[in-house]
């Protein structure tokens, strides 16, 4: 009996654990701010939702600026958001730079269906007859990615909280808390420069 009543109360404070872990799921926001009132971000979404999200005091905001392959030499870290081409080709939607700290690795993302989020090395650069082509080196492999005119680029740059703006496009990584949305990291447009990822 005792041992029947220890393996419900396990398998309850798994339940109860998954549950919890659940309700704090990250999701990606995209969209345009509606309002902010210095603690909650009012944000229409690229996909009509109307959705709230509070902002920590603690966590920085960051504006965009403007970032070019002119910009991308070998040896730096990118983060690279690829999608497969019609010919099987693998195509970059979204280039970023990021830090010398970050992780490296190869992972699915939700930036658009089906695509793949690989933050890497540039082991070289190439110059094609569509586009320039990124061998990115993620430490296990190794990705092939070709950039054209159609590729949105951005950098990140520290901002303030005042960025945050009715009409300025804006990126959130979000935690759930309940039935709450609580930011983890902000990014915001400036300058006509909006957040690509």
């Amino acid at each position: 009996m005792r041992i029947r009543t220890l393996v419900l109360a396990t398998a309850a404070s798994a339940l109860i654990a998954t549950g919890a872990f659940a309700q704090q799921q990250n999701t990606n926001i995209r969209g345009t701010v509606s309002a902010f009132d210095g603690k909650t971000i009012a944000i229409k979404t690229n996909d009509g939702r109307d959705v709230s999200v509070s902002l920590p005091e603690t966590v920085a905001v960051a504006a965009t600026k403007a970032f070019t392959l002119a910009d991308v030499k070998p040896g730096m870290k990118l983060g690279v958001t690829t999608v497969k081409g019609p010919n099987g080709a693998v195509m970059a939607i979204d280039v970023r730079p990021i830090p010398a700290t970050a992780n490296e690795g190869l992972s699915a993302y939700d930036l658009a269906p089906e695509s793949t989020m690989t933050n890497a090395t540039v082991e070289a650069t190439a110059v094609g007859t569509n586009g320039q082509e990124l061998t990115l080196n993620y430490k296990t492999g190794t990705v092939k990615a070709l950039v054209t005119p159609s590729t949105a680029m951005s950098a990140s740059t520290p901002g303030e909280r005042t960025d945050i703006k009715p009409g300025e496009t804006i990126f959130v990584a979000a935690r759930r808390e309940g039935d709450a949305l609580v930011a983890a990291r902000v990014q915001v447009s400036k300058g006509g420069v909006k957040p690509t990822q």
